[in-house]
């Protein structure tokens, strides 16, 4: 490896600027290359980010000086864009989910040989979520005997001018916000042994409230409603409810229950929030200080702990929780009780201290 590492990014859409401006501030990496279908975007980005060069997916894969691909592309490209890279010798970050299916997320780990390969979502390392598993860790509120997660939305049609990829196959409000809530559980609580789910799709169609195409109706492939119970190895339940279907809600992103109380988990699609401890008898959330994880971190926090060999955000993790989501949705469509067949453990907790490290400033 040289004195930067190389970073080679394939797809340019609206999350890669949140990538760009974290990678762009640490001194021990760079952006190499960058490739998009549209090949306006990656020159585009090519002509602002210093020593960097628009290139062909197919180019940018062959260059020597990218040591690391960054995957960013649809979920339904996930699994090619992955497996193309490992073939060239490339270390691969992906967006979640890993995969569209748990087939070709176990075919991309088993080729992965002597790369690294890791997926978002990497919130999870933030102050938020990282707080709240110390407090768990350390007992604080006893036993851990279950949780709530809660994610509802109207849809993404409301705002994104191109929502397609939403409502198709490794879309929909699980595969898309489920990942957040779901890696934040098994952090929180570990790994999911097992799961019962059920879904529904009420309307065939929706409506793009935006953009050039605004007015437009799209097809929806994939059920938009999920609600289901995950069983954590250690005995604890987990209730979560991810929807397209509702206005709002005023639940907690993630409430964990246990023997001696109750913590309020913030947003873990957000790195940073307060968690909020309850006791018995207490009439009063009370704010807990931050106590782990990286302060004011942003998107690529993960790949950046990848690369320095942290694996927290590993591609274990995001198969395991691909593998709780393909599962809810199995449960769903059979009504029976699905055991999962990964597992994953989350990796170290993150020190506060080490917070400016990943700035390397």
């Amino acid at each position: 490896m040289g004195s930067r590492h190389g970073i080679g990014v394939i797809g340019l859409g609206v999350i890669s600027e949140r990538y760009l401006a974290t990678l762009g501030d640490v001194s021990r990496v760079r952006i190499a290359a960058v490739a998009d279908l549209i090949p306006s975007r990656a020159e585009a980005v090519a002509r602002r980010v210093d020593g960097c060069r628009a290139l062909a997916v197919s180019e940018l894969l062959e260059d020597p000086a990218v040591e690391t691909v960054l995957n960013l592309t649809i979920p339904d490209a996930h699994a090619d864009v992955a497996l193309a890279a490992l073939r060239h010798g490339k270390n691969v970050y992906g967006e979640k989910p890993l995969a569209s299916t748990v087939a070709e997320a176990r075919a991309v780990l088993a080729a992965a040989g002597d790369a690294a390969v890791g997926g978002a979502p990497d919130t999870v390392l933030g102050t938020g979520v990282q707080t709240a598993r110390a407090a768990v860790d350390s007992g604080m509120i006893g036993r851990p005997l279950s949780a709530v997660a809660t994610w509802i939305s109207p849809g993404h049609e409301a705002w994104h001018p191109q929502p397609d990829f939403y409502y198709r196959a490794g879309g929909g409000p699980l595969f898309d916000m489920g990942p957040y809530y779901l890696s934040s559980l098994v952090h929180l609580l570990g790994p999911i042994v097992a799961v019962q789910g059920a879904s529904s799709r009420p309307r065939p169609t929706r409506r793009i409230a935006s953009g050039p195409r605004a007015g437009e109706e799209i097809a929806v492939e994939v059920d938009t409603h999920v609600t289901g119970v995950l069983e954590h190895l250690g005995g604890a339940l987990s209730t979560v409810v991810f929807s397209f279907d509702g206005s709002a809600t005023v639940a907690a992103p993630i409430e964990v229950h246990g023997e001696t109380g109750t913590l309020q988990v913030p947003d873990p699609n957000q790195f940073d929030g307060t968690v909020h401890l309850r006791r018995p008898g207490e009439s009063a959330w009370a704010a807990l200080e931050p106590s782990a994880g990286y302060a004011g971190a942003e998107r690529g926090i993960g790949l950046l702990d990848l690369i320095d060999g942290g694996g927290r955000a590993s591609g274990a993790l995001a198969l395991h929780v691909l593998d709780a989501m393909e599962s809810l949705l199995r449960s769903a469509s059979t009504g029976r009780r699905v055991p999962l067949l990964t597992t994953a453990e989350p990796g170290p907790l993150v020190p506060l201290t080490e917070q400016e490290r990943w700035r390397d400033s």
